[in-house]
């Protein structure tokens, strides 16, 4: 075996050459704000007792002309004309935001994670933590209505003349999200290998009892009613979207209730919402005010100091609650509030979960939360604010017996739940998962967790290069998110979560055997498109997945 930790100067310079002219460019804030930057008039770089230096002047002057000074050649000689040319492009790429909006974000909770981790890496000229000198850098840059907040704009308003770069604290970094990539590939080739399994061991359906085409609305018109929930206990309004089918037999409709991600909005699922309507599900789809597009515009504008309140946390079920029973009361004739399915995204899964009875597990957000600061689940920086939550809010009961099957997609669990909380379950249960999510990170959040369910009736769905936005829907009060981060086609994705709510909703919710055809890892592949690749299992040894990490180790 060959020695990982081995100087291989070839190999270091190629990385000194991009870390030099990247890492400080597309560090820490990409999931949150786009491409960043940090440096001054120079960008020194530290490797033990060696130290290697760039000026800006020479970057500036490569971004505006083209042109390579012989101080930037000693670099660019190590990347590729592909690597050039992006980085040419990169230096001067602007993110859309104002000054009030990045303070605003850096300010809070999460922002101050996120630069106490960069902090590490990024330093000023006397060797001090970056922290406040990345921050001030930051805002002036998108206060600069000239240039704006673009990377070759930030390393001008660095505050010091020179910025360091700890090139050991940077391949460190670099080495741990190298496992965290390695061990969730090792991840999706091990749920590959059961949908093989599963795939062989289901047992092949005649046509005719596959003649469903999920994808196609179905045959009921539906009315949209605009609600305003007050919960006057919890000093808490919120709107709500009701879907109600206009059906002529006399029945109760049986129930779905979809709950939004941080940042979303009553039209985030609209899509989903529709399409149950149209098979007969009323839909109800309620915003939630501390973790809204509303929210999130607030605290860009200044209006609010977090990202989300801790409180979020009990609020959400609550507010889900809380809907269940003024539905009850105003609509208890039309709709059957005995037997609720609900799905949510992200914060809207752990939602989703919540009701459907995992708790709120204070022993591992005790155990995880100490070690935020060296973690890379962003989700964490959302899950451990519930260590902030007043003691008397924490005695809520979140659980609801009304829920009869939940679908999480996205869903931030492994800490505030863990295996503890999760193995409570006993209602039907469908985790998403995106492969490609850097939020809520497939292995720790939904293929690990996964295997915690006890609940015999569990599935899991991986979209493979699907991120955390991929099956959201673009909404005028929404966050814009880059065209990257949403993944190779909404429209795919979001055509496999009607499918999937329909047919998993259909089978445990209206109780008609028939969708359990469409439930299984055959079917899965029938429905999976190749730009967008969709692998659907129903159980997965936790042991094959400890096998494979070690196996490269």
């Amino acid at each position: 075996m060959t020695n990982p930790i081995a100087f291989d100067r070839s190999k270091f310079c190629s990385c000194l050459a991009v870390g030099m002219l990247q890492l400080g460019c597309y560090v820490g804030l990409e999931a949150y704000l786009g491409k960043k930057a940090v440096a001054a008039e120079d960008i020194i770089l530290n490797y033990g007792v060696l130290e290697f230096s760039v000026s800006v002047d020479s970057l500036e002057t490569y971004a505006k002309t083209g042109k390579i000074s012989s101080e930037l050649k000693s670099y660019t000689d190590f990347l590729t004309p592909e690597q050039l040319a992006q980085f040419k492009v990169g230096l001067t790429s602007s993110a859309d935001f104002s000054h009030l909006a990045i303070a605003q974000f850096l300010y809070s909770y999460q922002g101050e994670k996120i630069l106490e981790r960069m902090s590490r890496v990024f330093k000023t000229k006397g060797r001090q933590p970056g922290f406040y000198a990345i921050r001030s850098a930051l805002i002036l840059a998108a206060a600069d209505q000239d240039e704006g907040l673009t990377p070759l704009n930030v390393l001008k308003k660095f505050p010091t003349d020179a910025l360091r770069v700890d090139s050991r604290q940077g391949f460190e970094i670099f080495k741990d999200l190298s496992k965290v990539v390695q061990n969730n590939a090792l991840s999706v080739a091990a749920v590959e290998q059961q949908v093989i399994q599963e795939s062989q061991d289901v047992t092949s359906f005649a046509p005719q009892e596959r003649n469903l085409n999920l994808l196609n609305s179905g045959a009921y018109t539906y009315r949209q009613q605009k609600l305003t929930i007050r919960d006057r206990r919890r000093d808490r309004t919120f709107p709500v979207d009701l879907y109600l089918p206009q059906v002529k037999e006399r029945r109760k409709l049986p129930l779905i209730v979809i709950s939004h991600g941080l940042g979303g909005d009553l039209t985030t699922f609209a899509y989903l919402a529709q399409h149950l309507a149209s098979h007969g599900f009323a839909v109800a789809v309620p915003e939630h005010p501390g973790s809204s597009a509303k929210q999130i515009e607030a605290l860009l504008n200044g209006l609010e100091s977090n990202v989300t309140p801790p409180e979020e946390l009990i609020n959400r079920p609550l507010d889900i609650k809380f809907l269940l029973d003024r539905l009850g009361a105003s609509f208890g004739h039309k709709i059957d509030l005995d037997n609720v399915g609900v799905i949510g995204q992200s914060f809207g899964g752990y939602t989703a979960l919540a009701l459907a009875g995992a708790e709120i597990n204070w022993n591992s957000l005790n155990r995880d939360c100490p070690n935020l600061d060296n973690s890379w689940n962003l989700s964490w920086l959302i899950q451990c604010l519930a260590l902030q939550i007043p003691l008397v809010a924490t005695q809520a009961e979140l659980k609801d017996q009304r829920i009869k099957a939940a679908i999480a997609i996205n869903p931030l669990v492994s800490s505030i739940f863990g295996e503890e909380s999760l193995s409570k379950i006993d209602i039907p249960i469908m985790l998403i998962s995106g492969s490609s999510d850097p939020i809520t990170p497939a292995l720790s959040e939904q293929i690990i967790p996964f295997t915690w369910l006890t609940t015999p009736k569990k599935y899991l769905v991986l979209l493979k290069g699907g991120t955390h936005f991929s099956t959201l829907n673009e909404s005028a009060g929404s966050i814009p998110v880059p065209e990257k981060a949403i993944g190779p086609s909404p429209k795919i994705a979001q055509g496999y979560v009607r499918q999937l709510g329909l047919a998993f909703f259909g089978k445990y919710i209206t109780t008609k055997e028939v969708y359990d055809n469409y439930l299984n890892a055959e079917y899965g592949a029938v429905m999976s498109r190749e730009k967008f690749p969709l692998r659907l299992i129903k159980s997965l040894n936790p042991d094959i997945l400890k096998l494979k990490s070690q196996e490269q180790e």
